[in-house]
């Protein structure tokens, strides 16, 4: 007896296809991955409070040089609570400033969804014109140095990072570090800041690479 024939079948994209498609990239769900993972790092690994705020340990430097010095040892030791504070002073500019909070978190977006970890297919569609990654990039770019540099957002953030540095330098510069055990394999470039060089950079390569 013959076979019966095998009528052909269209398979539709299922919910969960659809979610796939239309989910967090790979490189974005790394880079969101390796920014938790190096917050969380940071915080196990910063000094109690009560130590940078022993007012025991406070005393006038002896001289430019040694207020130098001090710096320098207190930043190794304190850095994470410096650069926690830093944030701190960063955040409460920017929610006493509404529009420079929104329009700093809109820039962010753009880059994250427009240009790094979008897909290279399809092209990007607004307002039904067809941009290429280069007419893309140029839009970013240029949306980047007027929000900085012609808006309130640039002054907003310098004043923040000048209050920030200008209360950990005076607290650095006070307070002696004689009574601090520094660890051999403490380094400047580790903590918070290991997103921005390797962790950030390794996120955010394959995505750039990409549309080169």
């Amino acid at each position: 007896m013959a076979s019966p024939a095998i009528l052909p079948i269209t398979s539709q994209p299922t919910a969960a296809d659809t979610t796939q498609q239309i989910g967090p990239t790979p490189a974005f769900r790394s880079f969101v991955n390796h920014i938790s993972t190096t917050v969380q790092t940071g915080f196990a690994n910063r000094r109690p409070w009560s130590e940078l705020l022993d007012r025991s340990a406070f005393s006038k430097p002896e001289s430019i040089s040694d207020a130098t010095l001090r710096i320098r040892k207190n930043y190794t030791y304190f850095r994470i609570n410096y650069l926690s504070l830093l944030a701190v002073v960063l955040a409460f500019s920017l929610i006493t400033n509404p529009f420079s909070l929104l329009t700093l978190s809109g820039l962010l977006a753009a880059w994250l969804f427009l240009y790094l970890f979008r897909p290279s297919d399809p092209p990007l569609v607004l307002f039904g014109r067809q941009f290429s990654e280069r007419e893309t990039l140029g839009l970013l770019i240029v949306s980047t140095v007027v929000v900085i540099f012609l808006t309130s957002v640039g002054a907003v953030l310098v004043s923040a990072l000048m209050v920030g540095l200008g209360i950990v330098c005076i607290h650095a510069a006070f307070r002696a570090p004689e009574d601090l055990f520094l660890d051999d394999q403490d380094s400047p470039a580790t903590g918070f800041l290991s997103f921005l060089s390797s962790g950030a950079a390794n996120a955010v390569a394959p995505a750039v690479a990409a549309r080169v």
